[in-house]
């Protein structure tokens, strides 16, 4: 029956060289040809640590890759590792290590057979160590994946040590969807597959980030052909998918921009061609005459604009008229309330911000003025600025120059200016509520827009206009202005001017129960007869007028009125105060009617 003392014997004198390692990492035993081989007494080992009879840098891979892989696999192969004889000399040694256990599982020995290797072997040994040090991201995983080895700039991109991760494998690093791209056999079949060239991979680093790689590899193949080995390179492109990325997201956020440009563009044009009726401003007197020939004196220039009228004469169409009729026609034209805008966001609201700029800039905006590059912008309520922020309007006025809130970026621009006002600017520089030197900045030529009482001749052909397109945008049947309803249009002064008047005709047509348009309901105040079925009886009368019939009606009006005060038409019970109109507007409808004043017999 064999002993404990038969295997010692055989161990100690077993013609390769031997030890025999305890669970505390100390010689239990060690043979007489690894004692041979060294020049010590068996002493001088046993209860002393493998490290201590080895080279520096043996010592380390014991401790970083050696012990790592025995816990978790058991056994070691082919381990390169150098001993210091006792004469100093270096011994070269291949290692081949298993653990033993007992029955129940618990550690017995570790016994680790050396053999010595020959100049080919020392070549391979010294292959491993410029592996391990070469400036590239390199790791070799074996045919089940598992890291056989990595070098220390591998180690150093995902921060871990060499004993953290030789034996696991590679899959431990990578992220969870690419971990899924290599589960029910994926891997394996990629071993198989040998090389590869540049396939995407995401590894984690120790401290959680993400590492955007190339990856390359490189197959070593056994005897019978089969893959046993990748050496596998790797390219760090985090930086360079971050900047595509933010490129991307950059280009995405452009064409965003130039998309919701080239919809205020669009819509501002539809706007100028609805509320010019395609072109053409409605009426024919000689106040919007007078008007439309500064406007096209104007038009085609560069020179700044300021209108000037009432509120509701219709200063936003004048200055959309300035604009298609000049050569920035195909440019955008951008309108801004400046009496909409709060004092904190002017800035904002005329030049643009920076995300973060401050509380609630979640994103980079675009200002008007960066919109209306290359068109016009139209500044209405001019006067409604605080007088704190007219300079820094003044300064793109200037210079055509301005910086986002937040941003040190200096932005070009090239931009016509249309300023609108229904205040008397000059009596508030007097006030010193605005800056003479932005007022002749804006004022360059100045344009009234007359009152709807000075277009008297216009009122019934607006009107007319107005019910036209209110019928077809309610998708009512055509209605006629009668003759009863023009004398009260006549009649009335429309202190809201062309926007009050639209808006009396946009009423009434949504009152009117049938086809026969109630301005009365529109207009209570007015003295309009038809009402229930006296509108209806006079509708069927004939007392619809049709433009013509209107334009003669006025002629003669107007004739009626001159002939009874004796033809006087300004002062004390002229023709002017008779019919409630001004002396120049009676004027100009003298002229255009053609009336003469009777010579005497």
């Amino acid at each position: 029956m064999t002993t404990l003392d038969d295997y010692q014997w055989l161990f100690r004198k077993s013609p390769a060289m031997a030890t025999s390692i305890a669970e505390d990492g100390v010689y239990l035993d060690v043979n007489d040809a690894f004692l041979e081989r060294l020049g010590y007494e068996r002493d001088e080992m046993v209860g002393r640590r493998p490290g201590d009879f080895v080279t520096l840098e043996s010592a380390h891979r014991i401790e970083e890759e050696f012990l790592p892989v025995l816990r978790r696999t058991g056994k070691l192969e082919n381990k390169p590792i150098g001993f210091v004889a006792k004469s100093g000399e270096i011994v070269e040694c291949v290692t081949n290590s298993l653990v033993e256990y007992d029955p129940g599982g618990n550690y017995v020995r570790t016994v680790a057979m050396y053999s010595e290797i020959a100049d080919q072997a020392r070549v391979n040994f010294k292959y491993r160590q410029l592996y391990r040090s070469t400036p590239a991201m390199l790791h070799t995983v074996d045919r089940h994946g598992n890291i056989v080895t990595v070098t220390d700039h591998w180690l150093q991109k995902l921060g871990y040590q060499r004993d953290e991760v030789v034996g696991r494998p590679i899959t431990d690093f990578m992220t969870k969807t690419d971990r899924q791209r290599f589960t029910a056999g994926r891997l394996k079949e990629l071993m198989l597959q040998g090389d590869f060239n540049n396939d995407a991979r995401q590894l984690v680093t120790k401290d959680g980030r993400v590492i955007d790689l190339l990856v390359s590899a490189i197959a070593h193949r056994d005897e019978s052909g089969e893959v046993d080995q990748l050496l596998v390179a790797s390219k760090d492109v985090s930086e360079r998918n971050r900047a595509e990325r933010e490129l991307r997201d950059s280009l995405a956020e452009n064409a965003r921009l130039r998309e919701e440009l080239e919809r205020e563009r669009d819509y501002l044009r539809e706007e100028v061609n609805v509320a010019m009726n395609f072109g053409h401003i409605v009426g024919t007197s000689h106040a919007l005459q007078r008007m439309l020939k500064r406007v096209e004196a104007v038009a085609e220039t560069p020179a700044s604009v300021l209108l000037q009228g009432e509120s509701g004469v219709g200063k936003e169409l004048v200055a959309h008229a300035i604009h298609a009729r000049s050569s920035r026609a195909d440019g955008p034209l951008v309108k801004v309330n400046c009496a909409s805008i709060p004092k904190e966001l002017f800035e904002s609201e005329f030049f643009g911000h920076i995300k973060g700029a401050f509380t609630g800039a979640h994103r980079d905006r675009v200002g008007r003025f960066q919109l209306a590059d290359g068109g016009t912008i139209f500044l209405d309520e001019v006067g409604e600025i605080p007088l704190e922020l007219q300079s820094k309007l003044l300064r793109v006025l200037q210079e055509s120059e301005f910086e986002r809130v937040g941003d040190d970026v200096t932005r070009s621009v090239d931009v016509r200016v249309i300023a609108a006002t229904n205040r008397n600017l000059e009596q508030l520089i007097v006030d010193g509520e605005f800056r003479e030197d932005l007022f002749y900045r804006l004022s360059v030529f100045p344009v009234d827009v007359p009152p709807l009482r000075e277009r008297e001749e216009d009122i019934i052909q607006l009107a007319q206009h107005f019910l036209e397109v209110t019928c077809n945008d309610f998708g009512r049947d055509q209605m006629t202005l009668t003759r009863a309803q023009a004398e009260n249009l006549l009649d009335y002064g429309w202190p809201g001017n062309v926007r009050e008047l639209k808006n009396v005709i946009e009423r009434a047509v949504i009152l009117s129960p049938g086809n026969v348009l109630r301005l009365d309901l529109s207009m209570p105040n007015l003295s309009v007869v038809e009402t229930g079925t006296n509108a209806k009886t006079s509708a069927g009368n004939n007392e619809i007028m049709t433009e013509k019939e209107m334009r003669a009606f006025q002629k003669q009006n107007t004739a009626a009125a001159l002939k009874k005060t004796g033809w006087r038409v300004s002062g004390a019970e002229g023709a002017a105060e008779l019919l409630g109109v001004r002396p120049t507007t009676l004027a100009d409808r003298i002229r255009a009617y053609g009336l003469q004043k009777p010579t005497r017999p």
